[in-house]
């Protein structure tokens, strides 16, 4: 989606350094690799010490997708801010306005398209025009560093909720029992707040969420994950 600043660095310098869906999303991926460690264990005839070693193995496996995450946040972002930003030196540089305006028509979503005409494209190709002080090539800022460090804390405390109460409670059947305890409420709490943020009804959202991420983790534990 194109955005109004022709600054592609300057255009995501917010206050908040992740929305609410990015932050949901990425405490949902580190619950689901922890359940996957969960979901092995067996309240009967587990050995003595797998609850400690299933609770720093899901710790381990947590601070890797999240360092990997982080990464590919940054990633993600300067490959699309150096896309944003040809976009802009292309309009700005061709000769012809017709081509320009095809250009800014491409860069909308495809929702966007219908909705601005020829006109608006034009005022908004002549706006990029005018403009002399843009960036020589894609960078990161220091919010980027923020968010990414904001996304791998995410996915690593989401193991806490999940497989602590097997180093909490000797007992495995009330580890369980308490693990996924936490890991309903965290699921119904992430569906209230990515479904108040879609516009939908926040308790039903949280119902379908629930239901969503627990035939989603016995997916990914019979697949292997």
């Amino acid at each position: 989606m194109l955005t109004t600043s022709l600054d592609p660095q300057a255009a995501e310098a917010r206050p908040r350094l992740l929305d609410t869906v990015d932050r949901v999303c990425e405490m949902c991926f580190g619950l689901f690799m922890a359940l996957t460690f969960v979901g092995a264990v067996s309240a009967v005839g587990a050995p003595a010490d797998a609850s400690r070693t299933m609770f720093y193995t899901a710790l381990g496996c947590n601070l890797a997708w999240g360092l990997a995450d982080a990464v590919m946040y940054l990633v993600r972002t300067l490959t699309e801010r150096g896309r944003r930003l040809s976009l802009v030196k292309a309009v700005r540089n061709a000769g012809d306005p017709a081509d320009a305006i095809g250009r800014l028509r491409e860069a909308l979503s495809p929702a966007l398209r219908t909705l601005v005409d020829d006109a608006q494209l034009e005022a908004m190709r002549g706006h990029i025009a005018q403009h002399a002080d843009l960036p020589v090539r894609p960078a990161l800022a220091p919010q980027d560093l923020l968010a990414a460090a904001g996304i791998f804390l995410l996915v690593v405390l989401a193991t806490f909720p999940v497989a602590l109460p097997f180093i909490l409670f000797s007992d495995v059947p009330t580890a369980l029992l308490v693990s996924r305890v936490l890991t309903i409420l965290m699921l119904f709490g992430a569906g209230i707040a990515l479904g108040r943020s879609a516009g939908f009804g926040g308790w039903m959202a949280g119902v379908v969420m629930t239901l969503v991420g627990i035939a989603l983790t016995m997916a990914i534990i019979a697949l292997g994950g």
